[in-house]
């Protein structure tokens, strides 16, 4: 697909749209040191995944409702910290050149609905499309939340470009069947310094 194909973009919000990565990363940390887990393996884990898979995966010998307990304390330490979190570098850019061509667009995001309406408060960015980690059953790397923001923009998944800085996410791009743009030196469709560069891509629609 050509970018003058496009037909919707669908974000990522945590480290793409929003520059989070330091609130995040203290969350865990803290998490991590409360429930006696390898913080740098779980920071390793932890990023662009829903936090009940990765509770899942640090403490798998949890029952339910504990492992549930455990992955909403760890919200819970997010919450409040909007230390640092700010619009990413070109994001502004990115979605006025969306509204000039009058592309649709929509946060994609592992946190859940009050988590991503905080971080997206603080970054001044209003989103028209938000799908959380509350509105699917399977978070990423599983395409479920992409296809819901393709359903809702009734747009073809083929014809959706997504932007990730996490592997998890791209995989769930590509499972989704859109084209992928990747941060933070990973592999996609387009591979991205910053979104000032997907800005001008988008500008000129090559």
């Amino acid at each position: 697909m050509e970018l003058r194909q496009l037909r919707a973009v669908l974000f990522d919000m945590d480290g793409t749209l929003v520059t989070s990565d330091a609130a995040v990363e203290r969350a865990w940390t803290t998490w991590a040191s409360e429930y006696g887990v390898d913080p740098v393996e779980v920071l390793s884990e932890a990023h662009g995944a829903p936090a009940e898979s990765t509770v899942d995966r640090m403490l798998p010998q949890l029952d339910l409702p504990a492992r549930t307990a455990a992955a909403a304390r760890q919200l819970e330490l997010q919450y409040d910290d909007l230390s640092g979190v700010s619009a990413a570098p070109g994001a502004a850019e990115v979605l006025a050149v969306l509204e000039q061509r009058g592309l649709p667009w929509a946060v994609v995001t592992s946190a859940d609905q009050r988590l991503a309406k905080v971080r997206l408060g603080a970054a001044g960015i209003d989103t028209p499309l938000l799908v959380t980690i509350e509105d699917i059953t399977r978070g990423k790397p599983d395409p479920e939340g992409y296809l819901r923001a393709a359903e809702l923009l009734a747009v073809d998944p083929q014809y959706c470009l997504v932007v990730e800085d996490a592997e998890v996410g791209l995989q769930a791009g590509r499972a989704a069947g859109a084209q992928t743009a990747a941060l933070k030196g990973l592999e996609g469709d387009i591979r991205l310094g910053d979104l000032h560069q997907l800005a001008a891509l988008l500008r000129t629609g090559e």
